[in-house]
């Protein structure tokens, strides 16, 4: 079967190969880039299978398969999920096994392997990240490959190539999209609407149910608030600004934002 000779393909040429093609890093490749692409595995991975008619058939057989969206472009995804072999496949193993609901569970995995405090994530501190991530799905995963999958893993998402993630890159890895507080325009409503969304908005960042907001709650509740002005903030922004927001409204210094501080904060009115 011609699917085989993809056998011999792993993530970081897999990698290399779509970047190439994907050249405006949208995720997606589609039309012309398409025929090329395929043109292009066809040679690298067998000789005798780079005839146009074989390209063609071949291509029209993975769209109607792996073509999920039905939109005639090809995912990143989708080709992952047709090209590499399971254990090479770990792009998506993110996005299958941790899909993130909120910022504060994404905040405790940054404090978490973030561990020296510099607002980044090294390519050690990445690999600890790895390899708890293959733990808690109860697979071995050899040294050597770990730092292969750690070198691709920067490769893919160290966006400006510092050789280290930030804050943002790690939430594309996590496929982090949810920033709460866009469902709420604050200034746009009555003063009932108005205590209605700081109820929700306070109970969304309470993961703990305490509350209080505290830890990577308080870090949650800065990174969405400073998403909303300012969409690319930094593990050292984030650290200022969670400052500011403890001096400004941790009234009783206790280190936490109790449910009361943060109304007094926003200027929302609640009655104790």
């Amino acid at each position: 079967k011609m699917e085989r000779s993809f056998d011999k393909l792993d993530a970081a040429g897999f990698l290399e190969i779509w970047q190439h093609f994907d050249a405006d890093d949208n995720g997606y490749i589609e039309g012309k880039e398409l025929d090329d692409f395929f043109l292009h595995m066809m040679k690298r991975l067998g000789p005798q299978l780079s005839a146009g008619t074989i390209v063609q058939r071949l291509k029209q057989r993975f769209m109607s398969a792996y073509d999920v969206t039905a939109d005639g472009k090809l995912q990143i995804q989708e080709l992952a999920n047709m090209i590499l072999p399971e254990d090479e496949n770990f792009l998506l193993v993110f996005r299958r096994e941790a899909p993130l609901d909120n910022s504060v569970d994404f905040m405790k995995i940054w404090r978490k392997y973030d561990a020296d405090c510099s607002g980044y994530i090294s390519a050690q501190e990445l690999r600890a990240f790895l390899k708890d991530l293959f733990q808690q799905q109860k697979r071995e995963v050899a040294s050597d490959k770990l730092v292969e999958y750690t070198d691709t893993m920067m490769k893919i998402f160290d966006k400006n190539k510092d050789g280290r993630l930030d804050l943002n890159d790690l939430a594309r890895i996590l496929a982090l999209e949810e920033n709460f507080l866009l469902q709420f325009q604050m200034d746009a409503c009555s003063k009932e609407d108005r205590k209605r969304d700081f109820e929700k908005i306070f109970d969304h960042y309470d993961v703990s149910k305490t509350g209080a907001l505290e830890g990577a709650e308080v870090d949650g509740f800065v990174k969405d608030m400073m998403g909303l002005v300012r969409p690319n903030i930094t593990g050292p922004d984030l650290d200022k600004l969670r400052a500011v927001l403890l001096r400004h409204c941790d009234v009783n210094k206790d280190g936490k934002i109790q449910k009361n501080e943060l109304a007094l904060c926003l200027g929302v009115k609640i009655k104790h």
